[in-house]
């Protein structure tokens, strides 16, 4: 991998059934940067991210990354029996946090539901909980797909700023979005 680099993707292919989704797809993520995918609904953009994820194999080509990843997908991953505390206390100590997760809920505006079973959470409220978890601990990568589904202007504007400063510390983002970008994009990726 070249040198600086966060992700480097190097021809990469996917295939759905009989379907090419893309072929021969290269794509570098530098620390600061906010690369963006984009398409319509269908084109592989999920895909793209679970392989840079380290999810799915590509069908041809290769991903080489630095560094740890977060990783948020289209479901916020809450069990219905689950709370946030429930939620983020899991993950802090899947992954040896020492974050209070208390803390992560209160600069995610989760202070009211914070005990709330996950089936009683509105959309905004379980997506908040799951981007908390980008909180918990420091990786340089974050891949996000759709973070800003379900979110008013209010969580809208604190997810662009929890991706400001994830830019700051110098690591990178890659998201799949429709509709506006909501922060400083380096690039786009359209499939």
């Amino acid at each position: 991998m070249t040198g600086g680099l966060l992700i480097e993707a190097d021809g990469l292919g996917a295939v759905r059934g009989e379907r090419i989704l893309f072929s021969g797809l290269h794509l570098s993520l530098r620390p600061g940067e906010a690369l963006v995918l984009r398409g319509p609904n269908g084109s592989g953009k999920s895909t793209l991210l679970r392989m840079l994820a380290g999810l799915s194999q590509p069908a041809t080509g290769e991903v080489k990354s630095s560094g740890a990843h977060h990783w948020l997908g289209h479901r916020d991953g809450i069990k219905p029996h689950e709370t946030p505390r429930q939620h983020l206390t899991h993950w802090a100590r899947v992954w040896g946090s020492t974050l209070s997760p208390e803390g992560i809920a209160k600069s995610m505006g989760l202070e009211r539901p914070m005990d709330v079973p996950g089936r009683l959470l509105s959309a905004g409220q379980r997506r908040r909980t799951a981007l908390g978890r980008l909180l918990l601990v420091e990786r340089p990568i974050w891949l996000l797909d759709e973070p800003f589904n379900a979110l008013d202007a209010e969580g809208r504007d604190l997810l662009a700023s929890l991706i400001a400063a994830q830019l700051e510390l110098g690591g990178g983002v890659i998201a799949a979005l429709h509709g506006d970008v909501p922060f400083g994009a380096s690039r786009e990726v359209v499939l």
